[in-house]
């Protein structure tokens, strides 16, 4: 008799909990929130939002990818050539043949067909090449993935599995589009002439680009330098509030903004506060704070792009890429002496809330904040740092290094960090 009493015992414990039916409803949330992360991965990665109508059938960059021989213009863009403006190749859309053939030496890098075949088989990271029934290339798209994924070289150097979320600070963006044979109509909106343009994106370098030159057209610091910064990572955002080094806004407003006026793709924006011509003089002249287009290509997929990028977690450090017992020491030092977390709050290595410096709190010039609505600079998440390292530091690169930054703070805020202290504080900023 003990096991019915235990067996009604155990039904009376249960009775409480959900039947099947509550069980399956249970999961609802996480049922919807992975399909929505999978649809969000698949824009980030494949998504052109309508934008073939600029990079293909506007500036025509299609033709210089392709070169005269395939009936493009010029040269064309071989595989080598492509890899060395640090675009990128994902190992898992090549076939098992390719991959032999690259392996024994077998594919020509040299020939711009290649590149072709490449994004034919949607190989090229954040390039969508289309083509027609004869296998002509015809336009050319780009996705979130291009400035925002690298891979990990696993196969050979720029040819691996994807890295999303990863700045690609081998991305030479402005060179890239510089090979577009017509520029003439964005020329025509900085008000110059075709050469210029050249002359600025070629100014632009190894990953970097300026989302906002055509905005107010500032190509140039006053010092001479280039007015691009260099691309920010996309992973470790949950909890972030502005996005952006001079913070525009939240993470799905700069998706937004990136898709309609960077990307030039097919949907709908809204700020007023480019209707401020003193400070966005083409934007104002243009109403590129009220985009309408007749097909919405981007708002729906906002969503899934937005929780996808949420989901992207910052990477663990490699192992032996830091000294440990330093970085433990350092990390007493981020908290205490050096005083970085009074605005870099752990976990999130950012202010929770409204994250945003005066140039003057920094103690760094403001051109690149007043050319932002708020004027100020956001506090940088500092988790995976160790990732987008290559091009300097600060959102222009300006510090090359890791230690030329805790030497600025250790100056403006008068620290007094001897340094050893500097090396510690350093190793524990490689190791979040």
């Amino acid at each position: 008799m003990k096991y019915p009493l235990i067996l009604a015992a155990a039904a009376t414990l249960l009775a409480p909990c959900a039947s099947a039916t509550d069980f399956s409803h249970g999961f609802t949330v996480e049922r919807h929130a992975l399909r929505q992360i999978h649809e969000g991965r698949d824009t980030f990665r494949y998504a052109t939002f309508g934008d073939e109508a600029f990079w293909g059938d506007g500036i025509g960059l299609h033709l210089a990818l392709a070169g005269a021989a395939n009936g493009g213009v010029g040269p064309g863009v071989s595989p080598k050539t492509a890899l060395a403006v640090g675009l990128k190749v994902d190992v898992n859309a090549l076939p098992r043949e390719v991959l032999r053939d690259l392996a024994h030496g077998k594919v020509n890098l040299d020939d711009p067909a290649v590149t072709l075949e490449l994004l034919k088989l949607d190989a090229v990271v954040g390039v969508t090449g289309i083509f027609d029934e004869r296998g002509k290339i015809t336009s050319m798209g780009i996705q979130c993935a291009l400035c925002h994924s690298t891979v990990d070289n696993s196969f050979a150097p720029g040819i691996g599995h994807r890295l999303d979320g990863w700045a690609n600070r081998d991305l030479n963006v402005g060179a890239i589009i510089a090979l577009a044979p017509r520029l003439q109509s964005v020329a025509n909106l900085l008000g110059t002439n075709v050469a210029t343009v050249r002359k600025v994106l070629n100014s632009w370098g190894p990953g970097r680009a300026d989302a906002l030159l055509l905005m107010d057209g500032k190509a140039f610091r006053p010092d001479g330098k280039t007015a691009s910064v260099l691309i920010p990572p996309a992973f470790g955002l949950a909890g972030v509030n502005l996005h952006t080094s001079t913070g525009w806004g939240s993470v799905p407003y700069w998706n937004a903004y990136v898709a309609i006026h960077v990307m030039h793709g097919q949907g709908t924006f809204f700020d007023p506060r480019l209707d401020d011509g003193a400070k966005f003089p083409i934007a104002a002249r243009e109403g590129f704070g009220h985009v309408r287009a007749d097909e919405d290509m981007i708002t729906p997929q906002l969503p899934a792009l937005h929780l996808y990028q949420l989901s992207l977690k910052a990477p663990t450090p490699p192992r032996g890429s830091y000294d440990r017992s330093a970085a433990r020491r350092g990390e007493n030092l981020f908290s205490a002496k050096a005083k970085c977390s009074g605005c870099h709050v752990p976990p999130l290595f950012t202010e929770p809330g409204w994250n945003m410096h005066t140039p003057e709190e920094m103690g760094i010039d403001n051109f690149q904040a007043s050319r932002s609505p708020d004027e100020r600079y956001r506090t940088t998440p500092l988790r995976g740092l160790w990732t987008h390292t290559k091009g300097g530091f600060y959102h222009d690169g300006r510090f090359p290094t890791l230690a030329a930054v805790i030497n600025h703070y250790n100056s403006h805020f008068s620290l007094g960090l001897s340094s050893g202290e500097k090396n510690d504080l350093a190793e524990y900023l490689k190791s979040l």
